[in-house]
């Protein structure tokens, strides 16, 4: 493939260190756990802490290594981006890239869809956009598909992977209405088709995200501290510190619990001794409840003092003293409603609703056979040759509506007596796993209650056998409490008690020694972190500072530094910025302006983005010009420029002064401009710079057939004459960069020549008033005679008369080299 990463990218050493990349700062997690091992062989830590740190760094490097990304061992670059059917795109239009570093601008007017692009690709790479975060999200995620030509929402991503000679396809797709819930498919020659989740990309997408929007750039500022800290700390290496220490830490948690439980344990336990008039007690009192660590062999000896006693009579006596009959209470009550709802239905019985309610049935099941059976010439109910006709059917209708009316009372006392019956059946429980043999019948008795099916023998079977029952339990419940206490069931029970206590509190005391060694290995791995993250944060504040540095131009902001706070699990951790204004030290959000804000938030995004260790290749930027003044729009150019040189940046714009910085200070660029036609219709046309895009208007000018002639005396000169402005425009600026003028002055004095011999002027000396005859000649000079003659002819284009045009094309090429000629100031000696 022509322009493949794999030929194009730089060496990354080499870029590392001749663009200022942050260095040692990315390198992976396993590089920071092997410099803390080393560490760790060479230091003064007890053998016991570093046995334990030996284990937490292993484990946390094997499983670092696991979760690696797959697949995926070199850097992933855009090729293209192709939507339809998504925000301002309606059918499928396609944004085409090249794969490898370098800087792009895909330029338009406010609503043309170049957001669409860059939204696009982030919500099929993160699953998320900026939008999605701002309080008027639950409105975008209503309203993002697009509403013309009524096709699927479709975002296809085509990425080139460095060594892999064929490009990859993320598909995203959504079925539903849920921008949140699209169906990703990645699929990689090679590799064949799977779920975008399985790739294994999450972690990086999240640490070295390469998507920026504007509304990102608040959020990197003004978002929670931690989230900031967290960002940062991520591309440190620091996360799999985090994750060694956070094994530690489960070690010194279940130690310490184990011991503060058994501590908690011991002034309820010595309680429950005190109260006995026991010996043993007594003395297991003084044990438990005493100064220090508990004689663990003499309370051993306490407990195995018991004496014998049939475990399994005990526990047959203690479930029988657990064991509860029938609720006499909700037994009574329940078969009174039953017995009531019983005395209802005969009353309705007797009052002949049940009949009209038979009636009615019958009534219903003859009029439906009528019905299905239209041709019997006989009745189905009596066998009489009589057929059931219309008229019979109609009377038939409306005496079993009327029966029906009559039926509701008989239905509703059938239902009552229904529920009756349950809430009685319901009450009858099952039989415990074990019962005494007293009780076996008398269970059996009452769980009988539940095949009985005729209410009034099952009220007062469910009376009888639920007393029977309750009487039965409650007799064989006092004589087992009786037995048990006889059998020393009040020391037994703490004895049994202070066992379970022993069973924990023995390796609890025993682990104090281990907990010391884990809190003394915390300790060790806590100071290393601190230093390791100063040392590993100097390249990524050294990078910040240098952006700043590049954007700041005329602001008299310093950034001092860059410093992370706090720990990763700190409930406290943030991302400081000490900067000073004039040498003051100041908080940089109350002293800097919108525009510098901004400047910092990329200052902090871009070293992160381009960290050495991420496997993207690529930067997307949507909207960074905002609130940007001239100076900072050319630093920002000079900083995008640099980072061009080792990675793929695509920044979508609307403002024309970030295209004109690159065009200024002679950096090459990419410009691709998306128009936005009808029913969202989007095209994107490769613009190669202002001067050509104006040639390119009066080309097709001529190229247009039955113009009337004005258009050649009067349009085309004027079409030409916008030609000859942006090329000494572009000159005046280079003139003006070139001679050191602050970026402001130069685009007040650029926006301050209206003639386009002042513009000339400007372009060719760098002074708008200098004489027409000295622009003539100088003009004479650098592009020979025919030049004046037309400069002479754009100008009279604008006057009634208009100019002669003999030969438009070769109006317009001689005009295209005029242009070429002056569209850059010449060198100096």
């Amino acid at each position: 493939m022509a322009g493949h990463p794999a030929q194009s990218e730089p060496d990354e050493a080499s870029a590392s260190n001749e663009h200022g990349d942050q260095g040692d700062q990315g390198r992976s997690g396993s590089s920071t756990l092997s410099r803390l091992a080393t560490r760790l062989e060479s230091s003064a830590l007890a053998e016991g802490p570093r046995e334990l740190l030996r284990g937490a760094l292993g484990a946390t490097a094997a499983e670092s290594g696991a979760s690696a990304i797959p697949h995926l061992d070199q850097r992933v670059f855009l090729d293209s981006i192709s939507v339809n059917g998504f925000r301002g795109i309606g059918r499928k239009a396609r944004l085409p890239l090249t794969a490898k570093p370098g800087v792009t601008l895909v330029v338009g007017r406010n609503g043309s869809g170049k957001s669409s692009f860059a939204e696009g690709a982030e919500t099929a790479l993160t699953g998320r956009t900026a939008r999605l975060d701002k309080q008027r999200g639950e409105v975008w995620r209503r309203h993002w598909r697009n509403l013309h030509d009524g096709v699927d929402p479709k975002v296809e991503v085509r990425l080139a992977i460095a060594g892999d000679p064929r490009l990859s396809t993320l598909t995203c797709t959504w079925s539903g209405d849920d921008v949140t819930a699209p169906e990703l498919e990645f699929r990689r020659p090679g590799h064949g088709r799977r779920p975008f989740a399985d790739i294994g990309w999450e972690r990086a997408l999240n640490d070295y995200s390469p998507f920026l929007s504007y509304a990102d750039l608040d959020k990197v500022l003004n978002g929670r501290p931690s989230e900031q800290y967290d960002s940062v700390a991520a591309i440190l290496g620091l996360r799999e510190l985090t994750d060694a220490d956070e094994r530690l830490q489960g070690i010194e948690k279940a130690l310490d619990s184990a011991l503060k439980q058994a501590e908690a344990e011991r002034p309820t336990l010595a309680e429950a001794l005190s109260v006995l008039d026991d010996p043993r007690a007594v003395r297991a009192f003084a044990l438990v409840g005493g100064a220090g660590d508990p004689d663990f062999v003499e309370l051993d000896a306490l407990v195995t003092a018991l004496p014998d006693a049939d475990e399994g009579h005990l526990r047959e006596l203690r479930a029988t003293a657990a064991l509860t009959g029938p609720d006499l209470g909700m037994v009574g009550a329940a078969v009174d409603r039953l017995r009531e709802a019983v005395a209802v239905l005969d009353d309705v019985r007797a009052s002949g609703a049940e009949d009209a309610h038979q009636h009615a049935e019958l009534l219903a099941k003859a009029l439906e056979h009528s019905r299905r059976h239209q041709d019997d010439d006989t009745c189905p109910v009596c066998g009489s040759d009589r057929p059931l006709d219309e008229t019979w059917a109609e009377r038939a209708a409306e005496q079993v509506a009327t029966l029906r009316r009559e039926a509701a009372t008989a239905r509703e006392a059938r239902t009552g007596l229904r529920d009756a019956v349950d809430a009685v059946r319901y009450l009858v429980t099952p039989a415990p796993a074990w019962l005494p043999a007293p009780l076996v019948d008398p269970w059996e008795e009452w769980q009988a209650c539940r095949a009985i099916d005729d209410a009034e023998r099952l009220a007062a079977r469910a009376e009888t056998a639920a007393l029977v029952l309750a009487d039965a339990c409650a007799a064989l419940r006092e004589e087992a409490l009786r037995e048990l206490e006889k059998l020393d069931e009040e020391w037994r029970a703490c004895v049994t008690r202070l066992a379970g206590w022993l069973d924990r509190a023995r390796p609890a005391y025993a682990g104090r020694t281990r907990l010391r060694q884990v809190r003394a290995a915390r300790k060790w791995l806590k100071e290393s972190c601190a230093e390791l993250r100063e040392e590993r944060l100097r390249p990524f504040e050294d990078h910040s500072q240098r952006i700043w540095e590049e954007m700041r131009q005329q602001s008299n902001v310093d950034l001092r530094s860059v410093r992370l706070t706090g720990s990763e699990k700190a409930n406290v951790r943030k991302l400081v910025m000490d900067v000073s204004v004039d040498g003051t030290e100041a908080a940089a959000l109350g002293v800097m302006s919108q525009g510098e804000l901004h400047s910092l938030a990329l200052s902090l995004f871009l070293p992160r983005a381009a960290a050495p260790d991420s496997p993207f290749g690529f930067i997307v930027i949507d909207d960074p010009v905002q609130s940007m003044d001239p100076a900072k729009v050319h630093g920002l150019a000079k900083v995008l420029h640099d980072l061009g040189e080792t990675r793929q940046v695509v920044v979508f714009t609307h403002d024309t002064r970030l295209q004109r910085a690159f065009t200024n200070q002679e950096f090459p660029v990419t410009v691709l401009e998306v128009e936005r036609a009808g029913r969202s219709v989007v095209t994107v046309n490769r613009v190669t710079d202002p001067v050509g895009q104006a040639l390119a208007d009066a080309r097709a000018l001529i190229r247009t057939r039955n113009l009337p002639p004005v258009a050649m005396t009067h349009v085309l000169p004027s079409l030409c004459r916008a030609v000859l402005e942006r090329a000494f425009s572009e000159a005046a600026w280079l003139r003006l960069h070139r001679a050191g003028m602050a970026e402001h002055e130069a685009e007040k004095t650029v926006a301050g020549a209206v003639t386009l011999l002042d513009i000339a002027a400007l372009g060719l000396f760098g002074d708008p008033s200098k004489r027409a005859s000295d622009v003539y000649r100088e003009l004479r000079r650098r592009c020979g005679p025919g030049a004046v003659d037309l400069i002479r002819q754009c100008q009279e284009g604008a006057h009634p008369s208009g100019t002669s045009m003999p030969n438009p094309y070769r109006f317009v090429d001689d005009i295209k080299a005029v242009a070429l000629a002056v569209r850059k100031p010449e060198e100096g000696p």
